[in-house]
């Protein structure tokens, strides 16, 4: 039969053992130690100067004096006297300098919160997946800075990559604003999820902004969008008959359908609001 029992290794009392009592107040005394265990501190390399009765420190590297060869121990001071306990794999600590919890990994007694980091998954009110894999569920969710700013980055592996903020309705999307397969800006929408229109495109080389052709056909058939007259360059009426600042649709100029301005005696091209040289 054991001496002791196989997790806390607590001292059985023999048969026929004689002052049983001192066996008995052994394992009380450990179990006094290690149950709900709380230490003091764990940054300790050497015994305080005046310990007080059941003061518990967990013992840090490198320590000496009384202390010495019991790193990573459980230091009990229990009637005059520092008694030492192996902590085993799995067991924790509230600290209370820090109020940490420790948890020892077989070797170490490590930050307990260590283990939020690296986690395949986070599910927040709600069950994240192999592609969601941090998911939240709730009416709003909020960043807010520490103190000065606070910045929401998104980071794509390559220019053929795609960094995006995508709407959806009942998960489908209907709107993405993003850097789609390339780095230019671009913000795009959908009446169904498949078919994509884009809306407007800001160039990530030169800065330049584009419409999308679909916009401009739309207007073009929707003239009271913008109340712009629509010419074809064969029908193009003088730019003086028409007086300076007079704005129109050209059908079939040579970089699309787009609108024209008058300058003086000249049409000149508008994109995106910009009259063109």
């Amino acid at each position: 039969m054991p001496d002791q029992s196989p997790i806390l290794s607590l001292p059985y009392i023999a048969p026929s053992q004689a002052q049983k009592h001192v066996t008995h107040n052994e394992a009380l005394r450990k179990l006094d130690a290690i149950v709900q265990l709380v230490a003091l501190d764990n940054a300790l390399t050497a015994p305080p100067a005046v310990p007080n009765e059941g003061d518990c420190y967990i013992v840090a590297p490198g320590a000496g004096g009384l202390w010495a060869t019991y790193d990573h121990t459980i230091a009990v001071y229990d009637s005059d006297l520092w008694m030492f306990y192996a902590p085993k794999e799995g067991w924790r600590a509230e600290v209370l300098s820090s109020g940490m919890t420790l948890r020892f990994d077989g070797t170490l007694w490590q930050d307990a919160g260590t283990q939020l980091q690296n986690l395949p998954e986070v599910g927040i009110n709600t069950s994240a997946d192999s592609s969601n894999r941090l998911a939240v569920s709730a009416e709003a969710s909020l960043f807010t800075h520490e103190g000065a700013g606070h910045q929401m980055k998104m980071n794509k592996n390559a220019s053929g990559d795609t960094g995006s903020l995508l709407f959806q309705t009942n998960w489908s999307g209907r709107a993405e604003i993003g850097l789609m397969g390339d780095d230019d800006l671009a913000f795009k929408v959908s009446s169904d999820g498949t078919s994509w229109t884009d809306v407007l495109r800001f160039d990530g080389t030169v800065g330049s902004a584009t419409f999308g052709v679909d916009v401009f056909a739309e207007s073009i058939n929707a003239t009271s969008r913008f109340n712009l007259p629509i010419y074809t360059m064969a029908t193009l009426p003088s730019a003086t008959t028409q007086g300076q600042g007079a704005v129109i649709f050209v059908t079939d100029a040579p970089e699309g359908a787009e609108p024209y301005y008058s300058r003086g005696s000249t049409w000149r091209r508008m994109r995106n609001g910009t009259v063109l040289s």
